[in-house]
């Protein structure tokens, strides 16, 4: 069974879907599977007052992810993931396996993103566009932190939440821009 509960945060509201196993979903308010989400029926909705009367261990799911957004908003290092399933092709879920990997505070090009795919010997080539359109589906927005990923040149590039949000967010991890407004790489 699958569960949903909109999460307030300094950015507007953000959608955590789950069951009793894993996390399948974070999305942003800006995001349009957040509006999809929120209509799904097959969705069980948790409201604050279920989950305030329930016990400490049901919804386990659902306390390790706000644990982690309430670090997160307050600029730390959460320095755990809580349990996670997703759902693509291959060449996705590799994408976001390395997409985890990035520290907090830091960023990668999407170039640098690419290169682990390649040294890996399961793909002859990974374009930027294909790792762009991978990051761009990611559904778990932050833990899984595509707001990492920058041009190389520094720049910001799409960003499913928009780009407002993705600066906000490297702003929060103490990314800093340089003189001509570009988040540098670490």
């Amino acid at each position: 069974m699958l569960y949903k509960k909109i999460y307030k945060s300094l950015l507007g509201d953000i959608l955590i879907v789950f069951n009793e196993e894993a996390l399948f979903g974070l999305y942003l308010y800006s995001q349009k599977e957040f509006a999809e989400k929120l209509k799904d029926t097959e969705i069980i909705l948790i409201v604050d007052e279920v989950l305030f009367s329930s016990k400490e261990e049901d919804y386990k799911i659902l306390r390790l992810t706000e644990t982690w957004l309430d670090k997160y908003f307050l600029g730390e290092d959460p320095s755990f993931i809580p349990p996670i399933k997703v759902y693509g092709s291959e060449f996705r879920k590799d994408v976001w396996d390395i997409l985890l990997k990035i520290p907090y505070g830091e960023t990668r090009t999407y170039k640098e993103v690419g290169e682990p795919l390649l040294a890996s010997g399961k793909y002859e080539r990974v374009s930027n566009q294909a790792v762009g359109g991978a990051v761009g589906h990611n559904p778990i927005s932050l833990i899984i932190p595509c707001h990492r990923v920058i041009g190389s040149d520094g720049s910001l590039r799409g960003y499913a939440g928009g780009l407002d949000v993705k600066r906000k967010l490297l702003e929060l991890e103490g990314k800093k821009k340089n003189k001509k407004g570009f988040f540098k790489n670490t």
